[in-house]
């Protein structure tokens, strides 16, 4: 198999960064589309995109798409496609499926068509009637989205967010994923500080480690298509030799953390542990109005409390108005905040230069970028 089609999924808003991370790892042919962006590549892709990619969701083989307004359709269309490349004769391969403005909009008869299609198409190519399902597994997902169905199997297994360090979790937490795709949106530079006043449970300082030091983020889990027979083993162990051979562990980095509580900052120097980071970055508990730095450049990066519950209006208002002040001592810093509060200009204090939209969860929100001045050129040293 020269050339297959991949789609690596995200969360709404970050679709740009997934095509840019993409790139980086050379794989340029891509058309991006709400929600994920497609690709060819070849099978190591599948090894390689997992691993190295920090803000996809999911890496998905794209078996084919047609249009479907009818159940006859949805099959037919179904078995028409290559399956025997992909499922062996003992694959377990559930269906999950999903309708968006179709005509098709029962998900569990979907389901039940496709896998009906499927095991018909298997039955020409095995030469029998019935499959026992007693191996590797193959999820499939059938997308139906203005009467397009897309079909696909899922490579990931568990979302790629799960990166294996983040065991505990604090209030309202930031996917990885999410938490990564902020960091790149801000061009952070790898020489420069970085500081989370809100840091939580560390994941904005511990994504920042990762990407500093180049540790990829899938480099410590598995993959539900490592126990494919369709994939030699040996692409897996190359992709995992690469990704270790390009860590820079020596690289120094200023990279801090805080946060009010206590029990959160505990929670951050264990999962900063977990991810081996824990001597890259400084966790202190301290209060956001006490943060102060000695470089005169830098940035800050952070996802401070929303106030979605009720009664927490006014809180969220004094905190926002505090910011505005604490953050006036970094004026030759840039600082990225992602709040869903919609007058949080007003309350900061500043118009941002630029904000973009994005979803936390269910949340929309915006990320808030207000840019400092680049330093002196003799300071401004990229190390990218």
């Amino acid at each position: 198999m020269d050339k297959i089609e991949l789609i690596a999924t995200s969360v709404f808003g970050i679709e740009s960064i997934v095509g840019r991370e993409l790139k980086w790892l050379g794989y340029d042919n891509q058309r991006v589309e709400n929600g994920r962006v497609t690709f060819e590549a070849d099978l190591r892709a599948i090894c390689r995109s997992n691993i190295w990619l920090r803000t996809a969701e999911r890496i998905l083989i794209k078996v084919g798409s047609f249009k479907a307004e009818t159940f006859e359709e949805l099959f037919q269309g179904t078995k028409s496609l290559p399956w025997e490349q992909w499922l062996p004769e003992d694959a377990i391969f559930p269906v999950e499926g999903k309708s968006v403005k179709s005509k098709l909009f029962s998900v569990s008869d979907c389901q039940a068509i496709v896998k009906k299609a499927i095991v018909e198409k298997l039955k020409t190519k095995y030469k029998r009637e019935i499959f026992e399902e007693t191996g590797a597994k193959y999820k499939i997902e059938v997308s139906l989205l203005n009467d397009i169905a897309t079909l696909s199997i899922d490579t990931s297994g568990a979302g790629l967010h799960k990166r294996g360090y983040r065991k505990l979790v604090s209030a309202a937490p930031l996917k990885e994923t999410l938490t990564s795709a902020l960091l790149l949106i801000s061009r952070w530079k790898k020489d420069r500080v970085l500081i989370d006043p809100f840091c939580g449970s560390g994941t904005i300082p511990i994504e920042a480690a990762l990407i500093a030091l180049n540790i990829p983020p899938g480099l410590n889990r598995e993959f539900i298509s490592q126990e494919w027979p369709n994939i030699p083993e040996r692409y897996w162990t190359e992709a995992f030799e690469e990704a270790r051979g390009l860590i820079e562990p020596d690289r120094e980095v200023r990279i801090q953390g805080s946060d009010i509580s206590g029990e959160s900052i505990s929670l951050a120097r264990y999962h900063a542990k977990l991810a081996g980071v824990d001597k890259h970055i400084h966790l202190q508990q301290m209060d956001f109005k006490a943060v102060s730095s000695r470089y005169d450049y830098g940035f800050i990066i952070c996802n401070p409390p929303y106030g979605e519950r009720l009664g927490e209006e006014k809180e969220i208002e004094r905190l926002y108005k505090d910011m505005g002040k604490a953050f006036k001592s970094f004026e030759t810093w840039s600082y990225y905040i992602l709040t869903s509060y919609k007058t949080f200009e007003r309350l900061f204090g500043r118009k941002a230069d630029k904000k973009r939209k994005l979803y936390n969860g269910m949340i929309e929100c915006d990320y808030y970028q207000f840019f400092g001045p680049p330093p002196p050129r003799k300071d401004n040293i990229t190390l990218e």
